[in-house]
């Protein structure tokens, strides 16, 4: 089968497309033919060798297609089923064996490039706004990045539960972007300090790291919760907890999508809720571009400019 892998981590030019061998799926597994994978940041991570895995390093931790078989003791899909998922890696691929505990069935109404475009992000705006820290009607939230392809959905999650969405984007065109997903007020970052203007924030969602990091504690009101999920920007660098006192008694956390999907119960709740969503029409989806899957070191070119607004997808068939 064809592939996108590295055998040594490091830049776009270390990523291979060639043959790999199709794998088979085990106990519990199930084997998925790849329609549409997802391209996020964790790929890039990956790569890059921020998160360690053993080589050849087959990327892509998101995709949709059908279920071609299954292994022993599998009852939630079969053969034939329309699925999609996210957290398993090597959607970069023709096929991917993938725990069938994570697979979730795509309604009718979505197809295999949303469903893949769909699971990653979407969950993850969901356990921000849902778990993390749940938003509830009068609540303000600061959200960076808010016409990426996370940002976007987490403003429409905001604002479906009644929350003051202030959005932070780099451009007048992503300015616009995040004002159709709702977002009440939105902050050029490349032409004003956003802490002039975003004060007194029950929360901050924090997908930048680095460059956003300390400023965004300056927007949070007495005890509002700093939530780092991303380093787009670069790692948000070493600081004493002290600090966290001295602005307010605030709280911080550093989560990650494993850790609130870590149960069947949990993953379909939350999957089925994004892609129940988008059928219905109340969640909106923005696919930037697809790629062909050969092309995968261009749309990893083209996520790290931050030149992008929505979902960058590979087409593998």
């Amino acid at each position: 089968m064809k592939a996108v892998y590295v055998e040594q981590t490091g830049g776009v030019e270390n990523l291979k497309y060639a043959d790999l061998p199709k794998p088979s799926p085990g106990a519990g597994q199930a084997l998925v033919k790849i329609v549409a994978s997802g391209v996020n940041y964790i790929d890039v991570y990956f790569r890059k060798g921020v998160y360690p895995a053993p080589p050849p390093i087959v990327l892509g931790s998101e995709g949709a297609g059908t279920v071609e078989a299954v292994g022993p003791d599998v009852t939630n899909v079969a053969a034939g089923d329309r699925v999609a998922y996210a957290m398993a890696r090597g959607s970069y691929a023709e096929y991917a064996v993938v725990p069938a505990w994570q697979l979730v069935k795509i309604p009718a109404s979505v197809d295999f490039q949303t469903g893949a475009a769909a699971m990653l992000q979407g969950m993850t705006a969901h356990y921000l706004t849902h778990s993390t820290y749940p938003l509830k009607p009068g609540d303000s939230c600061l959200i960076h990045a808010a016409a990426g392809g996370t940002g976007r959905l987490i403003v429409q999650m905001a604002k479906m539960l009644g929350a003051h969405v202030v959005g932070t984007v780099g451009t007048e065109e992503k300015a616009k972007q995040a004002k159709d997903c709702g977002a009440d007020e939105v902050i050029i970052y490349t032409k004003e300090d956003f802490t002039a203007k975003a004060k007194g924030m029950h929360v901050v969602y924090d997908s930048v790291g680095q460059s956003t990091f300390m400023k965004s504690l300056d927007c949070l009101r007495p005890r509002g919760m700093m939530v780092s999920f991303g380093n787009a920007s670069g790692p948000v660098p070493d600081f004493a907890p002290l600090i966290l006192s001295q602005k307010g008694s605030l709280y911080l956390t550093r989560p990650s999508l494993a850790n609130y999907s870590s149960t069947a119960d949990e993953l379909d709740w939350r999957a089925n809720d994004v892609l129940n969503w988008i059928g219905q029409g109340k969640l909106r989806l923005h696919i930037h571009k697809v790629y062909p899957l050969a092309d995968a070191a261009e749309a990893h070119r083209d996520l790290e400019s931050r030149k992008t607004t929505g979902k960058l997808l590979l087409s593998v068939s």
